[in-house]
């Protein structure tokens, strides 16, 4: 796989920006499979938790190796502690990871523009930014996956202690407002329910997580829904990069199925 680091100015967030980025190769060094194709690589959309950034999952995981069988690119943006939505007192990362990013990937690179060709997932933090790309703009994407998801954590700001309101108030605002917003995820997987085309969605997260909980809430909500979702759960996890390896894996595995 080429690996690209790539800085631009975002015109959403008005400052200079960077992503991470692998390109599949037709050729590969020693102990590493490689796709070959004249057809434009499919792309994953793969999102940072909240105390990470771009580099993250290059830095603890094997992707590079998974994506390199398939002629899938994968493109790392970084957001901060934005929670991938566009901050009351603060940037409109949410504008740049939905709209402003994709348009200037397939700019400057060639990727399939297909929607059964588009993928994103993301773990913790990012798990909740993939689910929100993939419950509001369901036509764009044939597949999405959180790994240990903040899945459910709108619906459970009400709970926080103060020193931890403060980041979410600087985001979000007005807290008692963003029950069945745009932001919320249960409110966005009924919104959506009836879309006549909706990605196949991957959950996933350990029993001895602490985000547990908000993947037991979110599961079943998105079946009664009627999303088809495919759900694991690891027994004696916790929030940890073992898992999350093991699990990109798995995802990239089941885009291809």
């Amino acid at each position: 796989m080429a690996f690209l680091q790539i800085q631009f100015f975002s015109t959403a967030l008005n400052v200079a920006s960077s992503v991470n980025v692998i390109l599949p190769e037709a050729r590969q060094g020693i102990g590493v499979t490689a796709s070959d194709g004249d057809a434009l690589p499919k792309v994953l959309y793969l999102l940072h938790g909240y105390s990470d950034d771009h580099t993250i999952w290059m830095r603890r995981t094997s992707v590079e190796r998974y994506a390199a069988a398939h002629h899938l690119a994968v493109i790392m943006p970084a957001v901060n502690h934005s929670f991938y939505c566009n901050e009351v007192y603060g940037e409109r990362y949410w504008d740049y990871v939905s709209e402003e990013l994709p348009q200037i990937m397939h700019r400057f690179l060639r990727l399939s523009d297909k929607p059964e060709d588009t993928y994103v997932a993301g773990l913790s933090m990012g798990g909740y930014g993939a689910m929100r790309l993939a419950l509001t703009y369901p036509e764009r994407f044939a597949a999405a996956a959180s790994f240990s998801g903040a899945v459910n954590a709108i619906r459970e700001l009400e709970h926080l202690p103060e020193i931890r309101r403060k980041n979410w108030e600087r985001i979000l605002g007005d807290l008692s407002q963003v029950r069945d917003s745009e932001v919320d995820l249960m409110h966005l997987l009924q919104q959506n329910a009836a879309a006549p085309h909706r990605p196949r969605l991957y959950v996933s997260c350990g029993t001895a997580d602490f985000l547990y909980g908000q993947h037991q809430a979110f599961v079943p909500a998105l079946r009664q829904a009627g999303w088809d979702v495919t759900a694991y759960e690891k027994p004696d996890t916790g929030h940890e990069w073992a898992f999350w390896d093991e699990q990109i894996r798995a995802f990239i595995d089941f885009i291809y199925e």
